[in-house]
């Protein structure tokens, strides 16, 4: 798995922006992440069970990483058909406030070395990017258990203090000085 410090991989893939066929479809790639703080959180596939459930809770938090001028991005191996049939089908996810990018090709999730082998679909990973495209946190469960997505903003609010935080900091508490 590519981990800290690394580049984010170049991709261009296909993203599911809204439920609404006409305006459904959008073209994005590694170009889409620069210049600001980015999210990118995998999931195993569509129609599935903990999925939803992962990608509903991003989605409430959703305004608190736009205030800290981070996008946030979902991905899975399925096609944008898929994930625009499921969209449509699944209350939680008619109106996703974020992009669901189709990995198809399996060629990002290979490229970030979360392909579940015996699987064969992503592994529940999550990224956060820095501005620069360079991987800042890694955060990884087993495909059964859902991740925290408030866990996720703690970590970037920690990391866009650029300065050293304690175990459980949260925003306005102390940073530890040197």
């Amino acid at each position: 798995m590519i981990g800290i410090g690394k580049q984010f991989p170049e991709f261009n893939v296909t993203g599911v922006k809204s439920s609404e066929m006409d305006t459904a479809f959008e073209k994005y790639s590694h170009e889409s992440l620069k210049g600001k703080w980015s999210v990118i959180f995998f999931y195993p596939k569509d129609f599935t069970f903990v999925c939803p459930t992962e990608i509903k809770g991003f989605a409430d938090l959703n305004g608190e990483f736009a205030d800290r001028d981070t996008q946030v991005f979902t991905a899975s191996i399925d096609s944008e058909f898929v994930h625009l049939a499921w969209r449509q089908s699944h209350e939680d996810l008619k109106n996703l406030p974020f992009p669901m990018l189709s990995d198809v090709k399996r060629e990002l999730s290979s490229s970030l070395g979360i392909l579940d082998p015996e699987e064969g679909v992503s592994q529940r990973v999550a990224y956060i990017v820095d501005p620069g495209g360079i991987i800042r946190f890694v955060y990884a469960t087993d495909l059964n258990v859902g991740r925290n997505p408030a866990e996720v903003l703690r970590v970037l609010d920690g990391l866009q203090t650029d300065e050293l935080c304690p175990c459980n900091w949260k925003p306005g508490e102390e940073t530890i000085q040197v």
